[in-house]
């Protein structure tokens, strides 16, 4: 066999590896779309948590301001202490969200 005609051969194999290579991507990408496409009869995923949004420290001040004005203050002072603080500006941001809650079950009963 000539060096030709053996250079011819090898790429003639290289193509069909290439074919064949070509053909198992299309496979693979067929296969695995399938998976993450949602079918038409089965149930809506979730949708995506939406991120809370974050408290500022006005918010906090106008709430617990409001909360003071209905008779309160003496147990959101306690409420402070609580998270270490004794005024809200010493209250880590991280915090607010559960101040509010504590904030928000006090009642007068």
């Amino acid at each position: 066999m000539s060096k030709l005609s053996e250079m011819d051969a090898t790429i003639k194999e290289l193509r069909d590896i290439a074919a064949s290579i070509n053909d198992i991507a299309n496979w693979l990408t067929g296969a695995f779309s399938a998976d993450t496409e949602p079918e038409a009869d089965a149930a809506p995923a979730p949708a995506a948590k939406e991120p809370e949004p974050v408290l500022a420290f006005e918010d906090v001040r106008a709430i617990l301001a409001d909360k003071s004005r209905e008779g309160f203050t003496t147990q959101i002072r306690e409420l402070l202490q609580k998270y270490g603080a004794s005024k809200l500006s010493e209250v880590d941001a991280k915090h607010y969200k559960a101040l509010i809650a504590d904030v928000e079950g006090l009642s007068n009963g």
